[in-house]
């Protein structure tokens, strides 16, 4: 639906990225890590994004930069020396009145200094940094009950270091450990599964070592929404090995005895990075084959398809670390943020769940499709007021207002083959072919 380029947001590279809505409107907002800071932007209108502005880094330039939030503020660490914890309340995105503006944080901590990542259950006030010189590179656990002055809770050590994780309140189907708070590592090597309720006293319930091979790293994983199967992500294995891009799938029914249920092999060999599951849909971050959409309501039963993708890197689906970092897939709208090392931020959505339900029983037509010099829209019942073309970058190539019209023809000919958007009324929407 909409691109902000790199160029716009003053920095050489993206990377995280994740979101916050606000209880007070619903208002959308996209947050985007980049080398030199934080990049805020109002999506609440989803085709005309506003950069609203950054939160510049605490120390100096990195790739690595990550963020979560908890409530309304926004949790940032990075790879820079001696960067810490910035803490960002997100409540002043509601008053900007010069945008993009340069922002400052609100609270800092400093308990370490370079982090890979942090890690927050959204039940539960505590900030997990991983990949730091503390605790072995474990989790090092913050106290967040009051963001403004975060406190150290505690750590662990036993497992060594951690390059991302996820910490969920459990209520999945071993009965041992309901209520209890479990942290889910992806440590290089290895996926530890760690008791954090006590976080002065962390304990290892079980470990699982799938790699069999120099040619791994243990990369990021994510819960299916019944807690039952984790699906993890390993960074370097289409590399050593040539394959596919892999999910390798672990069965959590037992956590003491966690096993391999399942290897998904994507249609291309480019690598997977960052992987979220809303539902029975598992949105995979996969460099430069762009974002997967993966049904994996069938999990049970081994049966797992691709259902759609977006690809920010056409030109490659080679294993290079290029294109898609990560993606946030959780706003109510089903709008999907994906952030792109190389393009910046883009705006996403299921083709075709733009309509309102104004639009539920009207009848547009859109012929011929595949087209080659024009395309006709058509509707017999309501008027047309405005067509749009998106190329696959999410950029407007045509833009058109119309009065009194019900049958538009738009002509093609200044148009490469290939995919498009057609967007009619600022809410319907349907694929276009040109060859």
């Amino acid at each position: 639906m909409s691109q902000i380029d790199l160029n716009t947001l003053s920095a050489s590279d993206g990377n995280d990225s994740w979101g916050w809505t606000d209880p007070q409107d619903g208002k959308e907002y996209a947050i985007m890590g980049l080398t030199n800071g934080t990049a805020f932007i109002d999506i609440s209108n989803p085709i005309q994004p506003v950069y609203l502005g950054k939160l510049p880094t605490h120390t100096q330039s990195s790739i690595w930069r990550d963020i979560k939030v908890y409530g309304n503020y926004a949790f940032i660490v990075s790879e820079a020396p001696g960067h810490g914890m910035q803490v960002f309340d997100l409540t002043r995105l509601r008053n900007v009145s010069n945008a993009p503006t340069t922002f400052t944080n609100d609270a800092h901590y400093d308990g370490f200094g370079r982090a890979h990542n942090i890690v927050i259950n959204p039940e539960q006030p505590y900030a997990y940094a991983v990949g730091t010189t503390t605790y072995n590179g474990g989790p090092h656990i913050v106290d967040i009950s009051n963001p403004l002055n975060p406190e150290l809770a505690g750590g662990y050590s036993g497992s060594f270091y951690t390059h991302d994780a996820q910490v969920v309140t459990y209520n999945g189907p071993d009965p041992d450990y309901a209520g209890r708070e479990i942290y889910l590592g992806s440590n290089a090597d290895e996926v530890v599964f760690v008791d954090v309720t006590d976080k002065s006293n962390p304990v290892l319930i079980s470990d699982i070592d799938y790699t069999n091979s120099v040619d791994t790293y243990t990369h990021q994983g994510w819960l299916t929404e019944d807690q039952r199967y984790f699906f993890l992500g390993d960074e370097t294995d289409e590399i050593g090995s040539g394959s596919a891009t892999r999910t390798i799938i672990f069965d959590l029914e037992d956590l003491d005895s966690p096993f391999i249920h399942q290897e998904y092999f994507g249609p291309t060999g480019a690598i997977d990075h960052n992987g979220y599951i809303k539902g029975d849909t598992f949105y995979l971050s996969n460099y430069t084959a762009g974002i997967r959409i993966i049904d994996i309501s069938g999990v049970g039963a081994e049966e797992i398809n691709e259902v759609g993708f977006f690809d920010t890197y056409p030109e490659s689906n080679s294993f290079d670390f290029d294109g898609v970092w990560s993606n946030y897939p959780y706003f109510e709208s089903g709008n999907i943020v994906v952030s792109d090392i190389n393009r910046g931020f883009f705006l996403i959505r299921q083709s075709g769940t733009l309509e309102t339900s104004n639009f539920q029983n009207q009848e547009f037509k859109i012929f011929p499709n595949p087209a080659s010099s024009y395309v006709t829209v058509l509707n017999t019942q309501e008027d047309i007021q405005k067509i749009e073309i998106f190329n696959l970058l999410g950029q407007k190539i045509f833009s058109k207002a119309y009065q009194d019209e019900k049958q538009i023809q738009v002509n093609l000919e200044a148009f490469d083959s290939g995919l498009y958007l057609l967007k009619i009324n600022n809410s319907f929407t349907r694929k276009l072919i040109i060859e």
